[in-house]
């Protein structure tokens, strides 16, 4: 072997002459090779008048003295070229381009282009990374500087933060000394959170922009109301969950109770739609209370028609009940039940319920009390007694109760300390009532009207409204 494996140096042989002429060309090869740094690798065509040590990197098509020498190295030593073949992982600095270039599967390239002859792993799978810091095992990357940059190539940028699974999360952390005060970013769904904390461990949400619709929502301070653009149907059922949105008619969509519904469609601006709350066939124990709302309305609330008694309001206290100003309610296909104390419906304010498809079971106040302006609509509705009460319909205080065209059916015998009873100027209206008793009876007084108040039977005569004792007025009462 006459070279070195590596570099091809040329030894010096066993009783050779002129050993310096040998060592003088390795020390020339060894000047250009090591610290390798080169002008250009763009000319294919030596340069006229090159310095003295000065090395380039052949382009292709070389013509010249640089001809068959693509891609080596070639220096000019001594008032002569000389080239060197390069070898895998070379590397050289490119002083023209101010980039470290490698040689790599028969070709120069950037050490960081990651194309053909990069080193493409050089930085993959890296165990953590600090820059001006240290990195841990939970921080792999860690950048201590007054800023950091992350820019574009020409067009834009986009930075992405990515999870496993829905509950997992991935946000972006503020902290002060290490202590978080603001995050945003997917915190535990998918949902898009807005939070804040005073000391990093109490948080509070104020925003949320829901991944479903795009709607935003402020969970603090409840934030701007949600505009309907069409009409809102709800769901409620048996097997439902007052966490889902009650979009659905599923288990996993639907409401648990109706005051859940109530409360959704009351948080809208209802603009010039209506929301309607099917609810499905079944118990509800919880107590139902009707509130003011944005827009025309009205809330629609919907259970069995055909069959109110599947449909079930029973619990202590009364069922349905009003803040004092409520708005318009319709409610239709539902039974009323009331355990120990309460009435069915109870509603004092200014508000209208519109009743219709409805069986009043056992009662231990009254089926319908209504003051203080409330108005009960009952208007060519259906309805049906099978339990007693107090009273079935008591007004008060200027309230309106109005069976205008209604029929009323009594499937049961039952008691009452007055069928009818209006006091303080209130109105109960029976025109065109039809009661059908068939083979079922009413026992107590028919009506009692006092106080100025006004009960009508659209002249249909003293017996008119069922009772087993006559009915008497006082105090300005009218019968009519």
């Amino acid at each position: 072997m006459n070279d070195t494996p590596n570099l091809a140096l040329p030894y010096i042989l066993p009783a050779q002459a002129q050993k310096h002429v040998t060592h003088n060309e390795a020390i020339r090869a060894i000047d250009c090779l090591v610290h390798l740094s080169v002008a250009s690798r763009t000319l294919s065509v030596p340069p006229a008048t090159p310095d003295n040590g000065s090395r380039f990197i052949v382009a292709a098509d070389a013509s010249g003295s640089w001809t068959d020498h693509d891609g080596k190295v070639a220096a000019y030593q001594d008032g002569a070229w000389a080239f060197y073949g390069p070898q895998e992982g070379w590397r050289a600095w490119c002083a023209g381009e101010d980039a470290l270039l490698v040689y790599q599967d028969g070709a120069w390239t950037e050490l960081s282009s990651g194309g053909p002859g990069d080193l493409p792993d050089a930085f993959d799978n890296l165990t953590h990374v600090g820059i001006n810091t240290t990195a841990d095992v939970t921080n792999k990357l860690a950048i201590k500087s007054p800023a950091s940059l992350f820019d574009n190539t020409g067009n834009g940028h986009q930075q992405k933060i990515n999870k496993a699974a829905a509950a997992d999360t991935a946000s972006v952390l503020y902290q002060t000394n290490y202590s978080g005060r603001a995050e945003m970013g997917l915190a535990g769904d998918d949902d898009f959170h807005f939070k804040v904390s005073p000391d990093g461990s109490t948080w509070y949400e104020a925003l949320k922009i829901d991944r479903n619709t795009g709607r935003v929502s402020f969970p603090i301070s409840g934030g701007p109301r949600e505009v309907l653009t069409a009409n809102r149907t709800y769901y409620v059922r048996t097997d439902g969950s007052d966490s889902n949105n009650g979009l659905a008619n599923t288990s996993g969509g639907a409401f648990l109770t109706i005051q859940k519904a109530i409360d959704t469609a009351c948080a809208l601006d209802l603009s010039i739609y209506n929301v309607t709350i099917n609810v499905a066939d079944g118990t509800y124990a919880g107590a139902i209370t009707l509130k003011p709302y944005l827009g025309t309305g009205p809330i629609t609330i919907v259970g069995n028609t055909s069959t109110p008694g599947n449909c079930l309001l029973m619990g202590t206290g009364s069922r349905i009940s009003a803040e004092s100003t409520f708005a318009t309610y319709q409610m239709r296909g539902f039974e009323t039940q009331t355990v120990t104390s309460g009435n069915s419906i109870a509603l004092s304010g200014i508000g209208i319920l519109q009743l219709n498809n409805w069986r009043f079971g056992a009662c231990a106040g009254s089926h319908l009390r209504i003051d203080n302006g409330a108005r009960l609509h009952g208007k060519s509705g259906s309805f049906t007694i099978s339990g007693s009460a107090s009273y079935f319909a008591i007004g008060g205080y200027s309230a309106t109760i109005d069976f205008n065209n209604a029929t009323i059916t009594l499937d049961a015998s039952v008691t009452f300390t007055a069928t009818a009873y209006a006091q303080y100027m209130a109105l109960v209206n029976f025109q065109q009532t039809t009661f059908s008793l068939g083979a079922y009876g009413v026992t107590g007084q028919r009506y009692n009207a006092s106080g100025l108040s006004l009960i009508s039977s659209g002249g249909g005569g003293a017996s008119f409204i069922p009772g087993s004792t006559a009915g008497a007025t006082a105090s300005g009462g009218t019968y009519l």
